[in-house]
């Protein structure tokens, strides 16, 4: 729309925009606009005004009264909005809503609250054909941005007459908007005491829900999407799954489909946890089973936070001592542990009829999970040994894991499992086929259930089973997918049958042609062993599994499938890699320098090795992912509190925890040091191929998945590449390495040091493919299979890095914008949830791209605000100098305005602390004042100590409130004056990554 008002697209002489016009996505996207076109054609909706300013809102709000809902215009996940009950509480959305909003715009809407949220994803074409290709239901009332709230699909509680209702409105929606040709997602409130309904929003365009709903039907619909905005209709446009329909079919499921998000609360400390109008969740996880019960407890057991269904498990004694009006007001609450306090006042007895009225969860959902309890009472009363067929096949059917049977009966899984083979019972797979069975399904995409008739096709090709990554989450994202996915066209190009399994919908590998096969299903134990042994009967020879592609979660299950059938790098290596302990040994055994530390099991073991290497140190779990827990502690007090952290049966404790098998490494923080990170991988004559040395923006001390990075490495000296290559080429030979390893290193004065290595796929393969042209997982997965790197040579699949001189620069994508409350300073805890790429002639160029790309807006004019820690004040001189040389303003704390002065660069304005502004005698303006007014365009703030209320952590703060752009390490504030002063010079260029790769 930016390109639209600026004339160059949509107008005569430019790029046509095709599938929905810039009037419909303005229809669409504008709060008022949209409010009127549904009141023309005589749709409901909410009481609401618009405003663009605050007085304009305060009247808004005086006419509807509270408490509303404020939405700002053109958004998306919902982000500024938010539920308004007290006149502060609607000042603040208000404000935050008028800043987010691109055009400045909100929407003030009464508060509907508690009423039933409905989706319809649909797809019109040029011929005014229209069709519905999913209806979605969500569990949690509104009040609860869709992206977190449970959903389900197909909508469970619309009678026939209320569905077609909300069919006739959906088209009658589409076709007044405007989207011509194309997909849309319009959501509806239903009142549950009338059935009233009105029209919330329309997102004229592939949605979230969208990706939700092609998962669930079997039908791609950005890709029909696609074709319909060139020029087909919907009846010329094949089915794949089918081979047999048009896509003027509209898909019939005969199964359950729910999806659950996945937050990362523990990240952000501060946060209160609550679910609202503004989407948190970092992830979901999905399911399909044949009815409601057996669906929702498979989703859950997806999430893998320790929960393995609807409670009947250890996580569920945290509401021990928890008394049952304490539980009741729990669940008046959105937080994402609301739908399991739902499942213990339900254990509890506590009536059906009283814990609606304190969710508002509606009646259907509720009777649904009461079965799931009623189960469990009757299972409770059983062993294993008492168990008939019918027993076993109806506790499966309503969804029980292994796993929690186990719990209930005090027993092991793994004799859990034995009863139940032992009793036939196994479970069979049926295909998602978008006609419920009226045709026969030419794509295999599977979901298990417990019936009679197995879908799975024999096949005497070589298989090879690809474990996926399960839900997004901080640390584990689609960087993962991806390497699962080139693993798959490379393996299927190279003749295997490739099968994935994978329980995430936002992803490319759970697309049903990604793969020759596909399993929607959980990543747990007892999940992946039934599609191995459904695999093996199918084939009648075992097939392969690939377990190091898709980060942590299939890594942790390799010590549980039979070491044979791995591929690649044996379980006894990734153990090695992954055991603190055993790591240390080894690098020690080789002869490679780490950090002076050791290990613990208790705080008295940890205070020990901190007093033999001295304070800072960094403490580091074994066996988790995206630094969890990881902390730079100072001192005993701190050191006490990381260990009991580590030692808590919280969601830390189920990812890692504290055992005899898992314990604490405690090392020697090393100050001022760089970072770099190396990826390789080794085959099985012992040829070890470097991807690529990374070095980072960022110091040591910052986790490597918030830190930018750069290939080649920009400053380091070749003696040190040399090192670190060959250090990577030791430690992947004595690992038994077999596929990808990522080593990590840190520079500090003339020493290199080796902080851990990861024998799997790193979160950077992506982009070193990117950057180097090269594509590790195509090159890994095949050397996992028996080829040597000589040998991918000569068929060509492995080439020559790509070096035409070209930088490139990864960033990290951090959602802090969604926690306003949290500081934004980096550390070891990885906290981004995605990552950006820039690539150019050189690093500043490239990192200037990577910055704009991550929605950092570095500033051409105005004033830049300056605070330092004593650390990096001597670098500051450089940021000072070039931020003159840009003619940029200067504002600066005393302390640092002091030192630069010092030093011939003067500041435009000096400001008092925020600590201070009670004394009568300081200076009246403070950095969170200016930056409140509008008045800073750029915030460099170095941490400087360690206090919860510091003075750079509310400058902070604001600038994150307030959207103003903000680095937090003196190296990423230098690397962006340094591409500014390069911008400045020669204006950014823009070349297609195909032009960097020309050979």
């Amino acid at each position: 729309m930016e390109l639209f008002a600026k004339g160059k697209v949509g107008v005569p002489g430019t790029p046509e925009l095709i599938g929905a016009n810039a009037e419909a996505i303005a229809t669409a996207e504008d709060r008022e606009k949209f409010k009127l076109a549904m009141i023309e054609i005589g749709l409901k909706v909410p009481r609401s005004g618009v405003a663009h300013n605050m007085q304009e809102a305060e009247k808004v709000c005086l006419e509807i009264g509270l408490p509303i809902i404020i939405r700002p215009a053109y958004i998306l996940g919902g982000r500024g909005t938010g539920i308004a009950h007290t006149p502060e509480e609607f000042t603040r959305l208000a404000a935050n809503g008028i800043a987010a909003s691109p055009i400045g715009e909100i929407l003030i809407e009464e508060s509907i609250a508690g009423w039933k949220e409905f989706e319809l994803e649909v797809m019109r074409d040029k011929a005014d054909n229209c069709v519905i290709i999913c209806s979605i239901e969500n569990v949690d009332p509104m009040g609860v941005h869709t992206g977190d709230s449970i959903t389900v699909a197909p909508a469970m509680t619309l009678s026939d007459v209320e569905y077609q209702m909300m069919r006739d409105a959906a088209f009658a929606c589409i076709r007044r908007v405007g989207v011509e040709t194309g997909g849309s997602n319009v959501q509806f409130a239903v009142n549950p005491k009338n059935g009233d309904q009105v029209v919330i929003e329309m997102n004229p365009r592939v949605s979230r829900s969208s990706a939700l709903a092609s998962k669930a039907t079997g039908f791609p619909i950005a890709k029909i999407a696609a074709k319909l905005a060139v020029g087909y209709t919907l009846d010329e446009i094949s089915n794949d799954i089918t081979k047999m329909t048009p896509a003027s079919f509209e898909p019939t499921i005969d199964y359950v489909v729910t999806k659950v998000p996945r937050w990362a609360f523990e990240k952000f400390p501060g946060t209160s946890g609550v679910l609202g109008t503004q989407m948190q969740s970092v992830g979901e996880a999905m399911s399909i089973g044949r009815t409601f019960p057996e669906s929702l407890q498979k989703a859950l057991r997806s999430l893998e936070n320790g929960h393995m269904g609807l409670n009947c498990d250890p996580s569920e004694t945290v509401f021990d001592g928890v008394s049952d009006d304490a539980m009741l007001k729990m669940i008046s609450i959105p937080t994402p542990e609301r739908l399991f306090q739902v499942g213990e006042c339900l254990h509890r007895g506590i009536s059906v009829e009283l814990v609606y009225e304190s969710c508002k969860i509606d009646y259907w959902f509720l009777d649904q999970m009461m079965s799931i309890i009623e189960e469990r009472s009757h299972l409770s009363a059983l062993t294993s040994a008492t168990m008939s067929v019918r027993d076993w096949r109806r506790a499966k059917r309503l969804g029980f894991a292994d796993a929690q049977l186990a719990y209930l009966w005090s027993t092991t899984e793994d004799e859990v499992r034995a009863a139940r083979l032992k009793a036939g019972v196994i479970p069979t797979y049926k295909a998602v086929d978008t006609c419920s069975a009226e045709f026969a399904a030419e794509t295999p995409y599977h979901y298990s259930t417990y019936e009679d008739e197995n879908e799975v096709r024999a096949s005497s090709r070589p298989r090879v089973i690809i474990l996926g990554s399960g839900p997004n989450r901080i640390g584990q994202g689609i960087e993962f997918d991806y390497c699962c996915v080139h693993a798959s066209f490379a393996l299927r190009e190279a003749g295997y049958e490739t099968v994935m399994v994978n329980c995430n919908p936002e992803t490319v590998s759970t697309d049903y042609d990604t793969s020759d096969r596909l399993y929607f299903e959980p990543l747990t134990r007892e999940d992946v062993m039934n599609v191995i042994e459904a695999e093996s009967l199918a084939s009648q020879i075992p097939p392969r599994v690939i377990v190091s592609l898709g980060g942590q979660t299939p890594l942790k299950l390799a010590n549980l499938i039979p070491s044979e059938l791995i591929a690649g790098t044996h379980p006894s290596s990734i153990d090695l890699a992954e055991d603190r302990e055993k790591w240390s040994a080894l690098c020690t055994s080789l002869g490679i320098a780490q950090p002076p530390g050791g290990t613990a099991l208790t705080y008295e073991e940890a205070l020990v090795v901190a007093k033999q290497v001295g304070y800072p140190v960094l403490v580091r779990p074994s066996y988790v992912l995206g630094g969890r827990a990881m902390q730079i502690v100072h001192d005993d007090a701190h050191l006490q509190r990381a260990m009991q952290e580590i030692a808590a049966a919280g969601s830390l404790g189920r990812e890692g925890g504290l055992s005899f098998e898992r314990p604490v490494l405690i090392d020697r923080f090393l100050d001022d040091a760089t970072e770099i990170d190396v990826d390789a991988i080794r085959d099985s004559v012992g040829e070890v191929l470097i991807g690529g040395v990374m070095e980072h923006v960022e110091e040591a001390g910052v986790h490597s998945g918030d830190s930018a990075c750069a290939i080649p490495p920009p400053t380091l000296e070749p003696w040190v590449i040399e090192a670190v290559e060959s250090y990577t080429r030791v430690i992947a030979h004595a690992l038994g390495v077999i596929g990808l390893i990522n080593v990590q290193f840190a520079v500090a004065g003339n020493a290199v040091y080796v902080i851990e290595a990861n024998p799997r796929a790193s979160r950077t393969v992506p982009f070193v493919a990117k950057a180097t042209g090269v594509s590790l997982a195509k090159v890994a997965s095949r050397v996992m299979l028996g080829a040597s790197l000589s040998d991918l040579r000569a068929e060509g699949v492995l080439r020559a890095p790509v070096n035409n001189g070209h930088v490139s620069v990864k960033e990290a994508v951090l959602p802090f914008n969604r926690f306003p409350e949290v500081d934004t300073a980096l550390g070891p805890e990885m906290r981004s949830t995605g990552e950006v790429m820039g690539i150019d002639s050189t690093f500043g160029r490239a990192f200037i791209k990577a910055e704009t790309a991550a929605g950092t807006r570095l500033p051409v004019t105005g004033m830049v605000f300056l605070s330092l820690n004593d650390k990096d004040k001597p670098s500051g001189l450089v940021v000072a100098k070039r931020l003159r040389q840009l003619n940029l303003g200067i504002v600066a704390t005393s302390g640092t305005a002091q030192y630069l002065e010092r030093f011939g660069y003067p500041v435009d304005r000096v400001v008092g602390k925020v600590s201070e502004q009670n004394n009568p005698s300081a200076i009246r303006d403070d950095a969170v004042d200016l930056i409140s007014r509008g008045e800073i365009a750029f915030v460099i703030n170095t941490p400087r100590g360690r206090g919860a209320h510091s003075d750079g952590e509310a400058i902070r703060k604001a600038a994150n409130i307030w959207h103003v752009s903000s680095v937090t390490t003196i190296n990423a504030a230098l690397a962006a004056v340094q591409g500014l002063a390069e911008q400045q010079e020669h204006p950014l260029e823009v070349r297609s990554l195909q032009e960097y790769h020309q050979r």
